[in-house]
């Protein structure tokens, strides 16, 4: 909702007299709290009920959190524009009691909540000593758990504690040799009828190029592995000059099996960059891994 009306506001200053109004919904994601994410669904847990409804004409735009976004959408909808993206970097979130550790300093058996795979995985790799456990809920619920003694430290995505003013409860940010982010993470996507001239024109003004680039190479990298948002996949980028720098990484679920690599392009060649990568790391073994994950994950007949 911290997202949506920032939206609002920024549609509202860029365009006076423009009637715009919320509805808010809770999404299947939103709702089932009692399950791990990995074990729900996947693509459009956290977006489809809000995609029906522009399908239906009762709303014009959706607001997400792009790393939520599946990377194929519903024929009829498309991704109108990327908003400027905040740090896309994982957050370390630790227990007072801790205040004086850090990630790579917590003692064995130290209990880590996290709800995401990508990073269970990637810290499974360089932390096999820590303990891993699912913690669901929004920002406030998951800080109140760790704050009972429920957890030694969260990790959490530093752009959403930073946009519910919650920036001082950041312990230190994950550098991104030992995590790699999300796809799309920091950024907000406005999803929207294809083809409506009209809003198009209207939120063009939230368009910000450079994180549209990035992101553009992280979708790609992320649709051609055929992943979505809970699985073990992880991206880093960056401009280098006029080149784009995308860093891409696949792991198994134990952490056992990690597989990281690197490409640069020019910036006009972000999707294609994105798909080289990703078939790259298939090469490499990723797709191996990807396969065992998706069929433990098949539900049985």
């Amino acid at each position: 909702m911290v997202q949506t009306e920032w939206v609002r506001d920024e549609l509202a200053k860029a365009h006076p007299g423009l009637e715009i109004s919320i509805e808010a919904m809770a999404t299947q994601g939103d709702k089932i709290l009692d399950v791990a994410l990995a074990k729900i669904g996947d693509k459009g847990l956290f977006t489809k009920e809000l995609e029906a409804q522009m399908l239906v004409d009762r709303a014009d735009i959706a607001v997400h959190s792009l790393k939520d976004l599946p990377t194929n959408l519903p024929e009829g909808l498309m991704l109108g524009c990327v908003t400027e993206r905040e740090d896309p970097a994982d957050a370390l979130v630790m227990h007072a009691k801790n205040k004086d550790l850090t990630l790579a300093t917590l003692p064995e058996g130290a209990v880590v909540g996290t709800s995401s795979l990508r990073r269970l995985a990637q810290l499974r790799h360089h932390y096999p000593h820590l303990t891993f456990k699912d913690v669901r809920g929004n920002v406030i619920t998951r800080l109140e758990k760790l704050d009972s003694g429920q957890f030694d430290c969260l990790i959490l995505a530093a752009a959403g504690l930073g946009r519910l003013g919650l920036g001082d409860r950041i312990h230190e940010l994950i550098d991104p040799s030992i995590s790699l982010h999300a796809v799309g993470q920091g950024a907000l996507g406005i999803e929207c009828r294809d083809g409506d001239a009209a809003v198009l024109e209207q939120i063009k003004v939230l368009e910000h190029r450079p994180t549209a680039l990035r992101c553009l190479a992280e979708r790609a990298f992320l649709r051609t592995l055929e992943g979505g948002c809970q699985v073990p996949i992880g991206v880093n980028s960056r401009f280098e000059g006029d080149e784009l720098v995308l860093t891409g990484m696949v792991a198994s679920l134990d952490g056992k099996q990690l597989i990281r690599d690197e490409l640069r392009a020019p910036q006009d060649q972000a999707e294609d960059l994105g798909n080289r990568l990703a078939e790259l790391l298939r090469s490499q073994g990723a797709g191996e891994i990807l396969a065992k994950i998706f069929a433990e994950a098949r539900p049985e007949a």
